[in-house]
């Protein structure tokens, strides 16, 4: 199959690196992942190929355009990604083509995608059929009467499939959208979406990093770093206070969409036990190498801490309702404590990563279908070859 996956991520990370995943599954398929926000460094398999749109992003509101060239209009960018995305559709005919949340979200990207499914509709580029990629929990809305109106509106109207990227046992969708029942087209349950753990990963990075065996690694995250200065800031602190701290390290990663001043504000703070950096390809190395994890609460990151089964202190980005309700929802599969603005202050929080410390990681997998990837592949693959 010839697959277009588009994406367009506005805030962090996780829409982009859960879809990443899924296009690496595809892996008897030529596939073109087509990326819409900031430029993230990131490689894909042989049998995928990147295209970047040129960038927009959000505000945190997600009410407002942003280009990532300043130089550029709104209404310049715009034009030349429509060209983009129907020059990509003309050319390669898709079998599928894939949608990263929409239309549960990114409606201020209709002025591309809706002109596009118009199109694909038509049978302009041939017997495309499009399917929509969803996590797990969608956000709430001001209007949920009109929301969900209008998503069914597009969903039924011009979509042939629904992947829903959780395990229904734990998150089904009808828990933040009512109406699944007035969905007319066919609706798959993936599992959640993770990477696989490298057997060897945590000896051969504790090895790079000249730890001994008595040592303790704190891994500290924010995902795409647009959020989660206070949590990093205070770690660094709540460390110093950490008895036998000669025996403990800090790797953080702040986020590749950090600000830059915030970087640096914690990047004077580096000791040679105290390492701070925007972001590696390697994170679920340093989750598997590491003795505690402390972090935020997104898509990625709670899959990340469910396939390395690591103790975790875990800060629920709460503007919105998605982290809160993911973190509550997986809590009792790890050794895990949610964190709360009044754990933030370095005494009690240098309490509880003392206290994860002494936790041991979980032998076992979690009882958690996190084949997301693998088992899109496989159900598209089976999809389209029995006439969809």
């Amino acid at each position: 199959m010839n697959i277009i996956f588009y994406c367009q991520y506005v805030w962090g990370m996780g829409h982009l690196f859960r879809s990443i995943e899924v296009v690496r599954a595809l892996s008897d398929h030529t596939v073109i992942l087509v990326a819409g926000g900031r430029e993230v460094d990131i490689k894909l398999p042989e049998h995928a190929t990147l295209v970047r749109l040129p960038g927009l992003y959000m505000d945190e509101q997600f009410s407002t355009l942003i280009p990532e060239d300043p130089d550029k209009t709104i209404e310049d960018i715009q034009r030349q990604r429509k060209e983009i995305l129907f020059s990509l559709c003309e050319k390669h005919k898709p079998d599928l083509f894939i949608i990263e949340l929409y239309p549960f979200g990114r409606t201020l990207f209709g002025f591309e995608l809706q002109p596009l499914l118009d199109s694909i509709h038509q049978g302009r580029f041939g017997r495309t059929k499009i399917v929509c990629s969803l996590r797990d929990i969608l956000v709430e809305k001001r209007d949920p009467r009109a929301y969900e109106d209008r998503v069914l509106n597009h969903l039924n109207a011009h979509f042939d499939l629904l992947l829903i990227h959780s395990d229904p046992e734990l998150m089904p969708l009808d828990e933040t959208f009512s109406r699944v029942n007035d969905i007319q087209i066919p609706i798959f349950y993936t599992g959640f979406v993770t990477r696989k753990v490298k057997p060897d990963a945590a000896k051969k990075l504790r090895r790079e990093l000249a730890m001994g065996a008595e040592e303790k690694l704190i891994v500290a995250s924010a995902g795409g770093g647009r959020s989660g200065y206070k949590l990093l800031s205070s770690v660094i602190e709540a460390v110093h206070l950490l008895p036998n701290t000669q025996q403990i390290r800090l790797e953080m990663f702040t986020g590749p969409f950090r600000d830059d001043g915030e970087f640096e504000n914690l990047s004077a703070k580096s000791t040679e036990r105290i390492r701070i950096r925007r972001f590696t390809k390697r994170f679920l190395d340093y989750l598997s190498a590491a003795d505690v994890s402390v972090s935020l609460a997104g898509y990625n990151t709670c899959m990340n801490l469910l396939v390395t089964r690591i103790p975790a202190l875990v800060y629920p980005y709460l503007r919105q309702r998605e982290q809160p309700i993911r973190v509550t929802k997986i809590k009792d599969f790890l050794p895990m404590k949610i964190l709360q603005d009044k754990d933030l202050s370095p005494i009690p929080l240098g309490g509880h990563i003392q206290q994860m410390l002494g936790a041991s990681r979980l032998s076992d997998s979690v009882p958690l279908n996190l084949d997301g990837a693998e088992n899109t592949a496989r159900y598209l693959t089976e999809w389209i070859e029995g006439g969809a």
